[in-house]
């Protein structure tokens, strides 16, 4: 991410950017915002109930327009669909599979998709996750599905991270208190 960065030579670039949440998404913004121009892709279809959907949403939506006060800064926000039929149809014979299985990964790869066919038809520059900056994700599955998704179509480029690193998931812990968002106990699948 540094060199994507550091090649930019203080351009800014137009970045879609995954989230999962608020509180994961609060410590990627403050790391990515001197650099990009952000739009929050709020698309989540593994989260369940509905309510809980609901409420992690809104919690997204409120974070931004505080950052954006804060800050002065013009984060957008993006809501898409959640279509959970279609993620079932993702996972299909790994649904009974725990958190860090290969349910997981086929979950980002999902996600990460849509993420990128969203950020080609709008004209982003790059995209990227903030699903890195939990220490229950797999930031080598993360990786390579971005890369793999470039592969097949060059138009967009992923911005590759680990933004636990440096602290990240301490910080987005303490922005989450900070901030007083709501941080849930699972990731999004029914809870096992």
């Amino acid at each position: 991410m540094k060199e994507i960065i550091a090649e930019l030579g203080g351009e800014r670039k137009a970045l879609l950017l995954h989230s999962c949440c608020a509180p994961c998404s609060s410590a990627v913004i403050e790391r990515l915002c001197d650099f990009f121009d952000i739009t929050i892709l709020y698309y989540n279809p593994n989260i369940m109930p509905k309510s809980e959907y609901e409420k992690r949403k809104a919690e997204q939506k409120r974070l931004v327009e505080i950052i954006n006060n804060e800050k002065n800064t013009n984060i957008k926000f993006l809501d898409c669909d959640n279509d959970i039929t279609d993620f079932f149809s993702a996972i299909k014979g790994k649904e009974n599979l725990p958190e860090g299985s290969l349910r997981c990964k086929e979950c980002y790869r999902f996600r990460l998709e849509k993420t990128a066919q969203i950020a080609r038809q709008n004209n982003f520059d790059f995209f990227t996750t903030t699903l890195s900056i939990s220490p229950h994700k797999n930031v080598d599955w993360i990786n390579e599905i971005m890369e793999s998704i470039y592969e097949k179509n060059k138009d967009v480029r992923p911005l590759y991270a680990d933004f636990k690193k440096e602290n990240g998931y301490l910080r987005s812990i303490t922005l989450a208190k900070q901030f007083e968002l709501y941080r849930q106990n699972y990731c999004g699948c029914r809870p096992n």
